[in-house]
């Protein structure tokens, strides 16, 4: 029998795969909701696009970070062992100068082309990622994800300021939806993750708490985020049609948690709510969208 030989990816698939692009797609979205929700008109197209560049480096940059801070860890984890950082098929020089490219690139074109404000928050994100998350909160409390998370959520507010040039109540409330949404979305992976974050060494909540209390904390943080992501009607950024889609959403997400949270056999639980996550938070905000351009 032949041996099979498994192709390893070419050298751009490596430096691709550093920037996490699916993860920097989901961002941009969130972003470019920002800016759409921003005014009642869409934006220029010519500055959307220089807006969503900048941020998309910058991004990029801070996940490359992510892979040169965290190579001992990703190596201990069947999840991560295969990036191409953690296999040594990139070197510490080479990630660390694609890396600070990506990220100065991203806040310079932002500084340069749209405004200060943008370039100064999203730096400031790329160093709370990057920097407070990945290199000291990950390793250093339970809380981690709750923590650091502001710096996640901030997308939102990045399109908001790009095309205003103004921090605004409502952009502030679009990064509170993310910042609550964030725990039980992640928690979800780390309960089924658990064993490899213990062999790891890395303190998530399921780790240091047990499965029963994250599964509790999901819960709660799931109730947490039916709460807030009603505020944008309560304060009238919103109308009746997003309340409208928000009820039946909002009730598919309290039950994938609540079979988390009460069915603790189910193996396939964790995972399922962890992708409907993700489905949420995206037709949450597509809801969002919706009503606004309805209304105008």
């Amino acid at each position: 029998m032949n041996d099979v030989v498994l192709k390893q990816p070419s050298r751009w698939q490596d430096y691709w795969a550093l920037g996490k692009p699916r993860v920097v797609v989901v961002m941009l979205v969130c972003a470019l909701v920002g800016a759409l929700l921003a005014r009642p008109v869409l934006p220029d197209l010519g500055q959307l696009t220089l807006a969503m560049l900048g941020i998309a480096l910058a991004s990029m940059g801070a996940a490359a970070f992510n892979h040169l801070l965290d190579q001992r860890f990703d190596q201990l984890m069947a999840r991560t062992r295969r990036r191409p950082f953690a296999q040594q098929r990139l070197s510490t020089w080479q990630v660390s100068l694609y890396a600070s490219a990506l990220s100065l690139s991203g806040v310079f074109l932002l500084a340069w082309l749209i405004n200060p404000l943008t370039a100064m928050l999203t730096a400031a994100s790329l160093l709370g990622y990057a920097l407070v998350y990945t290199a000291f909160l990950k390793h250093a409390t339970p809380q981690n994800i709750t923590i650091g998370g502001l710096a996640g959520a901030a997308p939102p507010l990045l399109g908001w300021t790009a095309v205003t040039g103004q921090l605004e109540g409502n952009a502030v409330l679009l990064v509170l939806i993310i910042f609550a949404w964030t725990p039980a979305h992640f928690w979800v992976l780390a309960i089924h993750r658990c064993e490899e974050y213990r062999h790891a060494g890395v303190p998530m909540l399921p780790v240091t708490h047990g499965d029963a209390f994250t599964r509790l904390q999901v819960w709660l943080y799931a109730w947490l985020t039916v709460a807030v992501t009603l505020l944008p009607f309560v304060t009238a950024m919103s109308c009746w049609l997003y309340l409208l889609l928000l009820l039946p959403l909002n009730a598919r997400w309290i039950w994938f948690n609540w079979r988390v949270y009460r069915h603790r056999h189910d193996v396939k639980a964790p995972m399922q709510a962890f992708w409907f996550s993700i489905r949420y938070i995206l037709w949450l905000f597509g809801a969002l969208l919706l009503d606004h351009f309805v209304r105008f």
